[in-house]
């Protein structure tokens, strides 16, 4: 039988949840060196800042430029999805929120 009240709970978690995801930010690095791309996402893969290297602002760097910020930001992207589900896991086990 459908338990309102524990579909209420559940409602309430993944809202903490998101209100906690929106507050861990994961960063996405791409290139090396004075070529670098950084791609910074919060833990619910919203983007918060893009940051590149003055030798990739170059015409002849458009490129190279195109492929590291998609790189940079599939990176960030992933450690996001993995930050959010140890998130969801450890509300899920009863284990509440790491260092709260």
């Amino acid at each position: 039988m459908f338990d309102l009240g524990k579909a209420m709970e559940m409602k309430k978690q993944m809202e903490a949840i998101s209100k906690r995801l929106d507050t861990i930010t994961v960063e996405g690095l791409a290139g090396s060196g004075e070529r670098q791309v950084s791609a910074t996402f919060t833990a619910n893969r919203a983007i918060r800042n893009i940051r590149i290297s003055p030798a990739l602002l170059q015409p002849e760097s458009k490129e190279e430029l195109e492929d590291l910020l998609v790189l940079a930001c599939e990176k960030a992207i992933q450690q996001a999805q993995q930050v959010a589900e140890t998130e969801a896991r450890n509300l899920a086990l009863g284990g509440g929120f790491p260092g709260i």
